[in-house]
Formats: structure tokens, C-alpha cells, sequence
């Protein structure tokens, strides 16, 4: 898997001190590439729980989600909450018309979960190279938005754009479980990825449920697609990162929307670990060795439930 192509070490978190100092920046180091994780990881799972099949689209949708906010500032000069929100209607909009094209006409038919897995890799592969021989594949920055200096508290040193994603993914997260949990549509989902059959018989709109679900999770994907676009840059492979948010869905157990949270944390402080204390050219290595293991120690995952077999 290709490396993350660095910003600049004003983006970065500086390591200053002894051992300890050196621990807790890593550890914020973690966090902060953590809640990346969490966001592309939890529209892996919204889908999973609901259709039985991983969505291997959603990294596209990541990536054009990082253009379309790129454009919306660059060339139409919105200010960085009107490019935020732009991103992530796009990015909605974009995970259901891929839906409803792509999908429905399998679900319909009732086709098995494996041509779902098909339909989603030839989509992405196509949405790539669509932005490669429009766009082109040379990467792009965002303009800058927040100050280079880092915030320093004692022998820490918090890059501002590293707190930023922190807090922008805390936020939408914590929106994300409220509407689950204590909203009509949300318990409409959770309801629907119990049983959909038995959803359909009590006079849920399946339907729309599964429509709603791409556009949360297109949502949060370009907003997550925005937030690695301005920490790193902006390119057509930006959702081969996806394939870590993957890892950390099947680590916190596929289907389940706290094991994603948890498994997205927790995959990027070993990575941070591994990359600090060892070496960079473990970590990717380090989370394909997590994978494995998990698949065969406990292939539910963390807080995975037993249930029929999933693709």
C-alpha cells in the first residue's frame, strides 16, 4: 500500500522531550488519524449492516469527496464551512445515485452478495480513472487554512489541523450516534439491519432506509475525504487509504457502528506506535498482520455478533 504523501512537517506533531512526551504524541498523533479511520470506517459498517456486503466504493466516494471540497475552494472561492458542507453533499449525493444505479437493479433481481462485491469494485475502478483522464492524476493541495504554528502545551506540540480533525470527526460521530439512538429513522435502521424482511412487513420503507444509509455514509466520507485532503493532499488513489478503514471495521466487527469507532482508534494508535518507536515501513505490514490475525482469531471481530455468513 502506497505511503501517505506528507504536507510538510508544520502539519505534522512535533516530538519534543523525554519518553513520556514522546509517548503522548504519538498518541495524539493516533487519535488524530484514528478519527479519520472511524469516518470511512462507519460507512463501511451503516452499509454492511444493512446489505450483507462491503461497499468497496466508498473509498472512491472518499476521494471525490477531497475534490469536490479542493474545487469548491480553490476555483469557486467558498470559505471553508461552505466547501465543507459542498463535500459532503456531493459526496452524499454521489453514494446514492451509485446506489440506485448500481445496486438496486442487483437487489431487485436478488442477485447473491458476491456480484454486489463485483459491482462495487468495477464502480470504483471506474470513478478512478474517470478523475484520471479528467482531472488528472497529478496530486493537489488544499490552500492553506489553518495556521502552521503548532499549539504548545508544555512539551506537546498539537498541529491545528491535526486538533481540527480530531474535533470535526468527534463531532460528526457523536451526531451520528444521537440520530441512530434516539430518532425515529435512526431506530428504523438499526431495525432494518436486524431483520430486513421482517422491517418490510412492519411498514418500514426498506427502500428509502437503504437510500438514507448510502447518503450518511457518503456524507462522512467526504467529509473525511476533505480532512485527509487538507492534512495530506488530493489525488485519484486517495481511496486506496480506504482499504485501512476496511481493516478497521473488520478489527471492531463489520456491521457494528461502536465497532467501528473502537477499531478505527485503535488501528491508528498502532500504526502511530509502530511508525514512532520502529519504523514506517512496518506499519502497513503491522495492519495487514492485524486483519489476518483477527480473521482467524475471532473473524466477528470485536464487538462483532455471530450471524449468518456476510461477503
Amino acid at each position: 500500500m502506497a505511503q501517505e504523501p506528507a504536507r510538510g512537517d508544520s502539519f505534522r506533531v512535533q516530538t519534543k522531550g523525554g519518553a513520556m512526551a514522546q509517548f503522548l504524541q504519538q498518541l495524539i498523533n493516533g487519535i488524530s488519524i484514528g478519527s479519520i479511520y472511524a469516518l470511512m470506517a462507519v460507512g463501511y459498517s451503516l452499509v454492511y449492516s444493512i446489505m450483507n456486503f462491503s461497499n468497496f466504493a466508498h473509498g472512491s466516494v472518499i476521494m471525490l469527496g477531497a475534490y469536490f471540497g479542493f474545487f469548491a475552494m480553490k476555483f469557486l472561492g467558498a470559505a471553508f464551512p461552505v466547501a465543507f458542507l459542498l463535500a459532503a453533499l456531493g459526496s452524499a449525493l454521489v453514494a446514492v445515485i451509485l446506489e440506485r444505479l448500481a445496486y438496486k437493479p442487483l437487489r431487485d433481481r436478488n442477485a447473491p452478495f458476491l456480484y454486489f462485491i463485483i459491482t462495487a469494485m468495477g464502480a470504483s475502478i471506474f470513478i478512478d480513472n474517470f478523475v484520471i483522464a479528467t482531472i488528472g492524476p497529478t496530486p493537489k493541495m488544499y490552500p492553506q487554512i489553518f495556521e502552521q504554528a503548532p499549539i504548545i502545551l508544555g512539551e506537546l506540540a498539537i498541529g491545528r489541523i491535526d486538533l481540527a480533525m480530531f474535533v470535526i470527526s468527534a463531532v460528526c460521530l457523536v451526531a451520528l450516534i444521537i440520530f441512530i439512538d434516539h430518532t425515529k429513522m435512526g431506530k428504523a435502521i438499526q431495525a432494518t439491519a436486524y431483520n430486513m424482511k421482517a422491517s418490510a412487513l412492519m411498514g418500514i420503507n426498506t427502500n428509502f432506509v437503504i437510500v438514507l444509509v448510502f447518503a450518511i455514509g457518503g456524507g462522512l466520507a467526504g467529509i473525511a475525504g476533505v480532512l485527509y485532503g487538507m492534512k495530506y493532499q488530493v489525488y485519484p488513489q486517495i481511496g486506496n487509504i480506504t482499504m485501512k478503514s476496511f481493516i478497521a471495521a473488520v478489527f471492531g466487527g463489520l456491521g457494528s457502528l461502536p465497532g467501528a469507532l473502537i477499531g478505527a482508534l485503535l488501528l491508528g494508535l498502532i500504526e502511530t506506535m509502530v511508525s514512532g518507536y520502529l519504523s514506517t515501513q512496518y506499519r502497513d505490514l503491522i495492519a495487514f498482520i492485524i486483519l489476518i490475525a483477527m480473521l482467524v482469531v475471532r473473524p466477528t471481530g470485536i464487538m462483532g455478533k455471530n450471524a449468518e455468513e456476510k461477503a
